[in-house]
């Protein structure tokens, strides 16, 4: 009593002093700048083709004197142009001498667009850098098959049946067949093939589906050279007065690759175009990247909605690249690039063709494979015909491939 009476008890109102906040952690110290010569190379991209919007990891490695950078050394990213995409982080750190970045393309940019990304590092004695180019292609579309149908449509064993059948078993597989009654050449004289008109109405007929068939048409001929427009007009025309209603388009063999006969074909393509409202599309076959004019169909130059960019070997495909040379393919869809191989043995072949057709750097929406060999390779359907149009649609659906 005596002491509150004093004032010397605790006063329970009064603020008690605070405890001093913990003092900040130290910020890393950065890695110095190393003093040997530095090096830095981008680890490839497996795919240098990607769609607007879309995303992909960026890997640098980084070395000092010819061995791995010390963890922290930092690495700058730069894209050029920089409104084509974005990195982060734009100075990532190594790690176990490797930096990396997350590539983000914008999602206005255009197809066809083109933009590089550079990574720099530096020492005391010398900056070091390395550069890697990106492609924008359009959205890419589902996977379709094209057939070479040139076999016989005479009889109930006629692949004709099978290529139906098939087509009802797989309703979601678009399928484009090259119907060829004639060789390529049609006059005035020629008459109708029944069978092939039937088994044509038959495929197309079937329920679910979006099937198309195309005539083939000769653009040269081995005993005569190259057939003249005129003879190639008169073949279209009367395609459509023998099969009417059942066409949806013209397969144009033997295209040239270079500019010595682009303005025949362009010739053929707009008389096509001309045609009941423009309806009827137009396959080229050059059978390899042609020259790029080729491919502008759209400016009103070009000579073909689809051009096939490969027609051969299986094994010798796996060697096929469009870049650095033909890097067009990259502003067209993927639809309007085809491929034909034969001699794909197995259908594990054929499943490594169609896997190879379907990246974003080979950009081709059009496939086929047969293991049939050259010489007769379009005589008949593949024997793995079913697992074909399984793996088509597996690829599009995203599923486990069908077994072999």
């Amino acid at each position: 009593a005596a002491l509150a009476g004093c004032g010397g008890g605790t006063d329970k109102n009064s603020t008690p002093t605070p405890a001093a906040a913990p003092a900040p952690a130290p910020a890393p110290a950065p890695a110095p700048v190393p003093s040997a010569p530095i090096g830095v190379n981008f680890v490839l991209p497996s795919n240098n083709v990607l769609e607007a919007g879309a995303s992909d990891g960026l890997v640098v490695n980084v070395s000092v004197n010819g061995s791995p950078a010390p963890n922290g050394t930092s690495v700058t990213l730069e894209v050029n142009p920089a409104a084509a995409a974005t990195v982060a982080p734009v100075a990532p750190s190594t790690v176990g001498g490797v930096a990396s970045a997350t590539l983000s393309v914008g999602s206005s940019v255009a197809a066809s667009a083109t933009f590089q990304v550079k990574a720099s590092a530096v020492s005391q004695s010398n900056t070091a850098t390395d550069t890697v180019t990106y492609y924008v292609r359009p959205t890419p579309k589902a996977l379709q098959v094209l057939v070479p149908a040139y076999f016989s449509s005479t009889g109930t064993s006629s692949p004709w049946n099978t290529l139906t059948a098939g087509a009802t078993s797989y309703p979601d597989v678009q399928i484009t067949a090259i119907a060829n009654p004639h060789n390529g050449v049609i006059t005035a004289s020629t008459k109708v093939d029944a069978d092939a008109l039937k088994a044509i109405t038959a495929f197309k007929a079937v329920t679910g589906t979006t099937n198309k068939v195309v005539g083939y048409v000769a653009t040269a001929s081995g005993s005569s050279g190259e057939l003249s427009v005129t003879d190639v007009k008169a073949t279209i025309d009367n395609y459509l007065t023998l099969y009417p209603g059942v066409l949806d388009g013209f397969f144009l063999d033997g295209m040239s690759t270079d500019s010595n006969r682009l303005a025949y074909f362009q010739e053929i393509y707009t008389y096509v175009k001309s045609l009941d409202g423009g309806k009827y599309s137009v396959i080229g076959n050059p059978g390899t990247y042609p020259a790029a004019a080729y491919a502008s169909a759209n400016s009103g130059t070009g000579v073909a909605d689809v051009l096939v960019t490969y027609a051969g070997n299986a094994a010798a495909y796996q060697a096929i690249d469009p870049q650095p040379a033909h890097t067009w393919v990259y502003a067209k869809d993927n639809a309007a690039q085809a491929m034909l191989l034969h001699t794909a043995s197995t259908c594990t072949d054929m499943q490594t063709a169609l896997a190879k057709a379907n990246s974003p750097r080979m950009n081709t929406g059009m496939v086929y494979a047969t293991n049939l060999t050259i010489g007769t390779p379009w005589s008949a359907l593949p024997t793995y015909w079913p697992q074909l149009l399984g793996t088509v649609d597996a690829i599009n659906k995203k599923r486990t491939l069908p077994s072999c």
